[in-house]
């Protein structure tokens, strides 16, 4: 018997034990069968919800402000994810220690309006996937909760996909930036 077949076959026996358990005792067909779409679609909305749990995690955990500081929860993936408001658009930016610069997918240089022609030149970047060209820009505003800040370097190339980092240039212009247990919180320079 071919795994296949037998599988089939393990799926109509799980079938049909339940079945013959409902038949026996003479339950009525209609109530039957919408009790059983009702636990499906909740097994199905269950497993939507677990499937896409990390694009949920940033809405339930996400980040707040708490005085001038703002606190992000770390995602269950283990990174922290900020929303960031650059140049009037938001977006959902991995916040990367190691990134040197921040970089930006096309998609979101493109959303953003940035002149991408601003460098005559590519440059060539070193990356955890290698080098590749990039573009250089400037995005005029960024802002994370109540931190703000101006003219902010970025780097932008398809090579990203649709990956948008917040790098060392953005942190480094902070007061202070730590990880407390499972949160990374940003503290703003003084005003």
């Amino acid at each position: 018997m071919s795994d296949d077949a037998a599988s089939i076959l393990l799926y109509g026996i799980m079938i049909l034990l339940p079945l013959s358990a409902l038949v026996a005792r003479r339950v009525p067909l209609g109530p039957t069968l919408k009790m059983a779409a009702a636990w499906v679609g909740i097994f199905l909305v269950g497993l939507v919800l677990v499937g896409q749990r990390d694009r949920f995690s940033g809405l339930l955990s996400g980040q707040q402000v708490s005085g001038r500081d703002v606190r992000i929860a770390q995602a269950s993936d283990g990174h922290f994810y900020a929303t960031v408001t650059l140049d009037g658009v938001e977006r959902r930016l991995l916040v990367d220690s190691g990134a040197t610069t921040t970089a930006l997918s096309l998609a979101t240089a493109r959303a953003i309006g940035l002149d991408l022609d601003e460098s005559p030149f590519p440059a060539i970047i070193g990356t955890a996937n290698g080098s590749v060209q990039a573009r250089t820009a400037t995005v005029k505003h960024v802002k994370i909760g109540g931190i703000a800040m101006d003219d902010v370097g970025v780097v932008v190339s398809p090579a990203f996909g649709d990956t948008d980092v917040l790098g060392m240039n953005f942190l480094s212009r902070l007061s202070s930036w730590r990880v407390e247990g499972r949160t990374l919180v940003l503290s703003p320079e003084p005003s």
